[in-house]
């Protein structure tokens, strides 16, 4: 393929996932607020549905680790298997918005829906790495990120908004969910074909290969779980802490969307470009470390604050967190792989995270329920910073002049 062939498909690369990115910014809110702000106010589902919702998207990260392999066996192009992903995160929105009163249906539909949505993870940085050049990678991404945020920040004020003013009647929301993981299919079926080396037989667990391989990927897969799980018992209470009563917020949709969705996207559309930038840039271990370091802060004002000022300060700092993290989370792999390996090496990455993921609501709605929100943040906060200490010899490695021989 010549090179003005390779210039067009990054282009039209570009371009549709500039359009993808508006439903998958609706769809983000989903997860982030209103899926759980409907199980709380409109069900007042028992503790142990909400630890289901917070952790149905990580088990679908879990899961992830066999779409690579089940894709290769199979045979067919990632840009397919995305469509039947997004088409059955389509059917769990459904689900949704038909069950009436039922919180079994609703948690179902929800978690059907949130399960497929992260099983495609690893599809897509395999088309980032085929159709991305290395030099401008992070920067193509962050700015579809800008309109994925914009897209976020707006849905976080008005689907708040609407949904103070229906009352009961939350169905149409999960309808509009499921139309835009119908758009995103369409997006990902229209790029060009990304197509991997076929399989002759199916071997689920062939991606673990690589820890074992690969020292630097294993040491940061282990940092990364410390730091997880840390991010993730913090991320799983931001609606519970504000919405309970018990807490001692009990905010209204119309606040909660602000402070969880808003606030956090407006800061992520003006700096996810910039991060994009730098990791494109700048060593990855600093940047790493830098981005920890707005967590640990971010989760302790909010957390430890004690007032609405202090929300919405902790959540600028969770913002510029989340828009530099979610550049690394996202690529950080084609930085340590070859390019037939990138989705084998996402797949391990996305399992990791799932696994603490799936673990992380569990702990965090325990240890709330005893100890209060406030010994969840400072446990968050701990592991943030033990991870970012397992990293210090390879950011001062990085410090260190090379030496030409």
């Amino acid at each position: 393929m010549n090179e003005s062939s390779d210039i067009g498909q990054q282009r039209r690369t570009f371009l549709l996932e500039l359009l993808r990115s508006v439903p998958q910014g609706f769809i983000e809110t989903s997860g982030t607020t209103f899926a759980m702000y409907v199980a709380i106010r409109f069900f007042d589902v028992p503790v142990a549905m909400k630890m289901i919702i917070a952790g149905a998207g990580s088990l679908g990260l879990l899961l992830s680790l066999f779409t690579i392999q089940i894709v290769r066996r199979l045979g067919c192009s990632v840009n397919m298997a995305s469509v039947v992903v997004w088409v059955g995160a389509a059917g769990g929105f459904g689900t949704a918005a038909l069950s009436g009163g039922s919180a079994l249906v609703y948690v179902i539909g929800i978690c059907m829906a949130a399960m497929l949505l992260m099983v495609g993870m690893p599809l897509m940085s395999q088309i980032y790495r085929k159709h991305y050049p290395n030099r401008a990678r992070g920067k193509l991404y962050s700015i579809a990120g800008v309109v994925r945020a914009v897209t976020a920040a707006v849905a976080g004020v008005g689907v708040g908004v609407w949904l103070t003013q229906r009352g009961t009647d939350f169905h149409s929301l999960f309808w509009f969910y499921a139309t835009c993981c119908l758009l995103m299919a369409l997006c990902v079926f229209s790029m060009a074909r990304v197509e991997l080396r076929r399989a002759s037989s199916l071997r689920l667990f062939d991606a673990f290969g690589h820890v074992s391989r690969d020292a630097k990927f294993r040491k940061l897969l282990i940092s990364w779980m410390v730091l997880g799980m840390g991010n993730l018992i913090s991320f799983a209470l931001f609606v519970e802490f504000i919405t309970n009563p018990e807490y001692g917020f009990a905010l209204d949709a119309k606040r909660v969307g602000m402070i969880t969705s808003t606030i956090p996207m407006l800061v992520v559309i003006v700096c996810v470009v910039p991060w994009g930038m730098v990791f494109d840039k700048l060593p990855f271990y600093r940047v790493r470390v830098l981005i920890n370091a707005f967590f640990f802060i971010g989760m302790l004002t909010y957390y430890l604050g004690g007032s609405y000022l202090t929300l919405c300060i902790g959540m600028v700092f969770h913002g510029l967190g989340r828009s530099g993290g979610n550049v690394l989370w996202s690529l950080w792999v084609t930085k340590f792989s070859n390019e037939e390996n990138v989705g084998e090496y996402m797949s391990v990455h996305t399992s990791f995270t799932g696994m603490r993921g799936v673990l992380a609501p569990v702990i965090a709605f325990s240890v709330a329920g005893t100890m209060g929100p406030s010994t969840v943040a400072i446990a968050g906060a701990t592991l943030v910073l033990i991870s970012s200490l397992m990293l210090v010899p390879e950011m001062l490695a990085e410090c260190k002049p090379k030496i030409e021989t």
